[in-house]
């Protein structure tokens, strides 16, 4: 059975109340990355209802992904940016999508990232990470920024956590965990790091802004 678009909207405002699925609704959010945070906040973001997701990444599925990341066997060898899009509209047929096949750089950033409300830094590299944070704090003032610090490996979930930095960047995660430390990335810990994230912005846009 394929529901109207009124039909969908209708049963998320049952579920999260008319003004607030508004504010989901009318935002445009960036995920920056689309392995196993990036992909696994999108899903989140999509099924909250989320009015626009701006997703970048440059790379294809390939089989270790697939133990971490939302992507399903048939979708191997595709890039990230056109298989995440297929299964995002699976789960919300009437989110609007922008998908960008490319590299987020320190010249590029904020041309690319003009039409977010608010962005999710889902980078795997240090370096990576540290350029998105900069450009957005220093270039993008206007913009909150959700940022991931520390989800490897099988040490308590509970200690990956929400910190407020500063009144437009939150950082989750322990911190201190490395991928290059001990067995990696582990499913069910980057996945509670993700989910971290996507609260974030849902609390964000909710005006919830205390951690």
């Amino acid at each position: 059975m394929i529901h109207t678009k009124e039909e969908w909207y209708k049963a998320l405002e049952e579920r999260h109340g008319k003004e607030l699925q508004k504010a989901f609704s009318s935002a445009a959010v960036a995920v920056c990355g689309l392995g196993g945070l990036g992909s696994n906040i999108a899903m989140a973001l999509a099924r909250a209802g989320i009015g626009k997701l701006i997703l970048f990444d440059f790379d294809r599925v390939d089989i270790t992904n697939l133990h971490r990341q939302a992507y399903k066997v048939s979708q191997i060898g595709m890039y990230k940016t056109e298989a995440l899009t297929d299964n995002l509209m699976e789960i919300s047929p009437y989110i609007s999508l922008e998908a960008h096949t490319e590299r987020i750089t320190e010249q590029n950033a904020r041309s690319l990232l003009s039409g977010a409300d608010i962005i999710c830094e889902a980078f795997d590299d240090a370096e990576c990470k540290a350029m998105l944070t900069e450009a957005v704090l220093t270039k993008m003032r206007d913009k909150y920024l959700v940022a991931a610090s520390g989800m490897a490996g099988l040490d308590d979930a509970n200690r990956i956590r929400t910190r407020k930095i500063t009144s437009k960047f939150y950082l989750c995660g322990d911190g201190e965990s490395d991928v290059s430390d001990g067995i990696g990335l582990v499913s069910s810990r980057v996945m509670v790091c993700a989910a971290h994230q996507a609260h974030t912005v849902l609390r964000i846009l909710a005006k919830q802004f205390d951690v």
